[in-house]
This record gives structure tokens, sequence and C-alpha cells, in this order.
């Protein structure tokens, strides 16, 4: 019930073939709202990767140590062929390899030449609280909207996500495909989470007959926290400082937060349930 965000194509053929379905035959036949399923082909099991089929997987990750340390999701580099891409906006991209990753957690740690990262995030000391104000940043959608980063703010709307998952905060800052493993930041800029999916809004609206709005979740820095120990990776802390205007954020985070891409191998199924 919960989308991964690291690619736009398989949403936008979700969203053509529920389109075109429900023009034919009405609302009542648009069924599970999902994409055509490719017909598998001999000896080929119908959920396996598409063979020999690759495109572009593009996810957002933050630099964490002055040694160019950088967190993403698990799912951003999962399934890459070839090399793995980070760069700040404005940047030429610099090759990043893949020193741990998480998968039960959805966690990767990556790392790039340290000398092409002039800042790197801290983390928030203490615990962030419901109704805290958070700003999400990210790249969703990249190459159909902007080449730099878009930043939204919100709250966080629950200490707890999807079936009360502890690992993770509910939270109305709007994300799209492409914000995976992006910053969340509190409002002094300093780390209170990493984004990693959202409701699966048209699974929901199937259901229950209602649409939610503004159900987005992240990962809290208690598991990014035991995560970058356990690979004995230094990282920064700080209390909560000074409330900064949400230009001023943004501004602070173009230091350290990367789009990141690569050639992966397609995959039939793309929700994280």
């Amino acid at each position: 019930m919960q989308f991964n965000l690291t690619s736009t194509a398989p949403l936008l053929a979700t969203i053509a073939n529920c389109v075109s379905t429900v023009k034919a035959g009405g609302i009542n036949s648009a069924g599970e709202f999902s994409a055509p399923k490719a017909v598998a082909a001999k000896g080929e099991a119908p959920n396996s990767p598409k063979s020999g089929r690759t495109g572009t997987q593009i996810g957002t990750g933050y630099v964490i140590s002055a040694s160019g340390h950088i967190i993403t999701n698990h799912h951003v580099v999962d399934g890459c062929v070839g090399d793995i891409k980070g760069n700040l906006t404005g940047d030429a991209a610099v090759t990043l390899r893949v020193v741990n990753s998480d998968a039960a957690n959805d966690l990767a740690l990556l790392q790039g030449p340290a000398d092409s990262f002039k800042s790197f995030a801290k983390i928030r000391d203490r615990s962030i609280h419901s109704g805290d104000s958070v700003v999400a940043i990210g790249f969703p959608y990249h190459g159909l909207l902007s080449s730099d980063f878009t930043v939204t703010t919100g709250i966080v709307s629950s200490l707890s996500g999807l079936l009360n998952d502890t690992r993770h905060l509910q939270i109305s800052a709007a994300v799209q495909p492409g914000n995976s493993g992006g910053p969340l930041l509190d409002t002094s800029g300093e780390i209170v989470g990493m984004v990693v999916g959202k409701l699966n809004v048209l699974g929901i609206a199937r259901q229950t007959g209602s649409i939610p709005e503004n159900i987005n979740f992240a990962i809290k820095t208690g598991a990014i926290r035991d995560f970058l120990d356990n690979s004995v990776v230094p990282y920064e802390t700080s209390a909560p400082g000074t409330e900064l205007k949400t230009a001023d954020i943004a501004t602070n985070a173009r230091a350290y937060t990367l789009l990141i891409s690569c050639t992966a191998t397609e995959r039939e199924e793309t929700a994280k349930r």
C-alpha cells in the first residue's frame, strides 16, 4: 500500500491505463488502476524483471560525513547496473560506489570523492514531535519538471508509519517519484528523517471509496543512526537552533543534497507493500 518514489515511468503508465479504461467503459471498469501486465515470455515468471530491459532510475540522497559518505534509500540503488551517478544542482556528476545496504530498513550508504562536497548534513540530536513543522527536499519527476531540487513543507502527522511502523514518521509535506532518499529537515535545518514513500492513493480509494490526502512517510533518525553506526561512518548531531526561513533551509541544503541516478533493470512490481 506504499509506493517507492524512484521512477515516474510506472506511475505515468498506471495513470494512462486508468484514463483510457475509464473512457472506454466508465469508472466501474477501472479495476485495479494498474498498468497493463506484459505477457511473460515462454519460461519467464510473470513478475520477474523484464529480460534485457533497462531504464533510468532516479532518487535523492544527502551527504552525511566529511569523508563523502551519502545516504539514500536502498530502493534508489537496488537493481542498478553500471555506474551510480550523483550530482549537486549545477555541478558535474560524480561516480558513487555502494558501501553498505540494508534492504530491510530501506537504507543504502554510498561514497563519492570527499573533495566534491563542501558541506554535509547534521542529524537532530533530539526527538521530533507530532505537529512539528518539517521541510522535504528532493528531485521529483526529474526530467519532466525542474532540473533543480524542489522544496515542500508540512508537519509531522504521526510518529508511526503504515501499519503502525515505528521506524517511520507520517508527514504531510508533498513528495513524488524522485523524492526517495531525500532529507527531511526541521525548522532549524537539521535532519529529522529520510523521505521513503507515499500512500498508494488509488489503491486506498478503490478499497474505501475515499481519496486520502497528504499521507507520506519518512524513515526516522533512529534507524538512520543505527545504520551509520553499524557502517562505522562518523556523523555529526546538532541541537535544534534558531528557526530559519524555508528559503534559508533550502539554501543550506543545496550544498549536500544530490540527485542520484543510474541505469537499472526494469521490474514489474514497483509498489512497496
